[in-house]
């Protein structure tokens, strides 16, 4: 590119505004669409808790589903509606019951410590509130190990005195739990929950708490074999694929938010190859906004969105070894045939009967590299030569990457 060009492009790159899209992140809450069900599901059990009794709720989806997106805009209605005090912890690496507790009255204190009721916490915590950041505007939780144990055994009690100490401010405590890769295979983990349960309730302690727990269905899976009671404990809210009319309500929100108008055919394209998963919307979207050159998304935007969010779905969400054997000219042929949507499960006959003969000759490797690199695995709930995709990013991506050629 002349280096005249480059220069008015990267002005206009400097000039524009932030895309309205966040991918890896929950969706804004002025941009959540969808999922009245779920919200009014929970809204429901927010304002038993409320009243002053414990409820557990479980939401449960596949990766990309937009657990968390519905998590914030649920803590963000219960603070608004019904004057909870909503945190959201995020787990990811967390494997002991020390470190999970040590989180939640961390974002309880990082939560307060800009407001009026902040005193009233550090008179119960006391020498535990360290001071940091610039100016000390911000806290963190530091207590000893001794004591920390101690928080972990008396949990429940630890969170009444909370509620007690800001009865005046607020109504009660909404905790959601994010990300229990670590802890939902751990039988402590399992026992604690319950345990925690059971004594608010053959103690008749006034505790209004909702504790929400993010997580895919085989964590839930996991947890019920560790301690099959703890099942009858949850209330579970699943998460399906948002309509083709929330997809669009999703877009025209988001680029409206920055001045843009999105064309008929361009809007069918990206609400199409999102598939109504929010993974899938953020990338298109993001990668959409950044192609656009003018104040109108058309087509062209469109599809050279789409081949952007392919390869970043492909670099961000994949291991290294599967995006180069997903890319591999030598197994592009067999990748096109077994997607036509990105559904977790294929049929190896069904598959096998669309295959050109090169195709078939290397299909068998084909799909012992995939089990040896972790793509796929035997489905046996669905007989022999049946498979299932181990992680749902592994077919959206080779969708999208069949996309970005079906539109060149």
């Amino acid at each position: 590119m002349p280096t005249r060009a480059r220069n008015s492009s990267l002005a206009s790159l400097a000039e524009k505004p932030n895309s309205p899209f966040t991918p890896g992140e929950p969706v804004p809450v002025e941009l959540f669409v969808g999922r009245q069900a779920q919200i009014e599901e929970v809204f429901r059990y927010a304002r038993q808790a409320s009243s002053g009794r414990v409820e557990s709720v479980f939401l449960c989806a596949e990766r990309g589903m937009g657990k968390s997106s519905l998590a914030q805009f649920l803590r963000e209605l219960c603070s608004k509606e019904l004057n909870m005090l909503g945190i959201h912890v995020f787990l990811g690496g967390v494997t002991v019951l020390d470190e999970l507790v040590r989180r939640v009255f961390d974002q309880l204190l990082k939560h307060s410590c800009t407001q009026s009721w902040f005193s009233k916490l550090q008179a119960l915590f006391g020498g535990f509130i360290r001071q940091v950041g610039l100016f000390n505007i911000s806290v963190t939780f530091a207590p000893p190990d001794d004591k920390l144990q101690q928080l972990v055994r008396s949990f429940p009690d630890a969170l009444a005195e909370v509620v007690k100490k800001l009865e005046e401010d607020k109504s009660g405590l909404l905790i959601i739990l994010d990300d229990l890769n670590g802890l939902a295979d751990q039988p402590e983990f399992a026992n604690w929950y319950k345990s925690v349960v059971d004594y608010v309730a053959t103690h008749r302690i006034r505790l209004p708490l909702l504790m929400v727990l993010c997580g895919l269905p085989e964590r839930r899976d996991s947890l019920s074999r560790l301690q099959p009671s703890l099942m009858r404990i949850f209330r579970v809210a699943e998460i399906e694929r948002l309509t083709d009319e929330e997809v669009s309500d999703f877009f025209s929100k988001a680029f409206q938010s920055v001045g843009l108008k999105v064309a008929a055919d361009a809007m069918k394209l990206m609400v199409t190859y999102s598939s109504g998963l929010p993974v899938l919307m953020q990338e298109i979207g993001d990668a959409t906004y950044w192609a656009n050159k003018d104040n109108v998304i058309d087509k062209s935007d469109g599809v050279e969105g789409i081949s952007a969010a392919a390869r970043n779905v492909g670099q961000k969400y994949l291991d290294p070894r599967v995006y180069r054997a997903m890319r591999s000219q030598r197994y592009r042929g067999i990748l096109d045939k077994l997607v036509d949507s990105p559904g977790q499960t294929f049929h190896r006959n069904t598959v096998e009967q669309r295959l050109s003969e090169e195709e078939k000759k290397v299909f068998h490797n084909f799909l012992r590299k995939m089990r040896d690199l972790g793509v796929i695995e035997p489905d046996s709930e669905r007989g022999r030569g049946a498979y299932r995709f181990v992680n749902r990013i592994y077919p959206l991506y080779m969708y999208l990457h069949k996309a970005v050629r079906r539109n060149r």
